[in-house]
């Protein structure tokens, strides 16, 4: 399966923006899909996930309130909606699917088989 990630962009500080993960190849409907987010010269850290039925989502403390992770199986697509944001929110942005069994660590990023090219957000002060 391909991902692409996009919406990403230059947003003003306290603004929105909304991406999208969007697969093709197959369908992952059933595959649990995360958003990581990494900035040069640091690690690739966990955002959010979301599990294949989106019955259950999962959150960084550093965004709970302020993003929502949803998904349109229907349409093959994921979701981040991202609120309130910061300039310490400027990173590219990752989504990243899974689709094996086993212990589901959303945040740990071995746990994950497919990785999209990111997108970058922007936040300025």
């Amino acid at each position: 399966v391909q991902l692409q990630a996009c919406g990403g962009g230059l947003v003003q500080a306290g603004g929105s923006l909304r991406l999208s993960c969007a697969a093709s190849g197959r369908t992952f409907s059933t595959y649990a899909v995360g958003w990581f987010r990494q900035v040069p010269g640091k690690e690739r850290e966990f955002v959010a996930a979301i599990t294949w039925s989106g019955g259950s989502t999962y959150y960084a403390d550093f965004v709970k309130g302020r993003f929502t992770v949803s998904r349109d199986n229907a349409k093959n697509t994921v979701y981040l909606q991202m609120n309130s944001l910061k300039p310490e929110d400027t990173a590219v942005y990752y989504c990243a699917a899974r689709d094996h069994g086993g212990v589901y660590s959303p945040a740990r990023h071995a746990g994950y088989d497919y990785w999209g090219q990111g997108t970058l957000v922007t936040v300025s002060s």
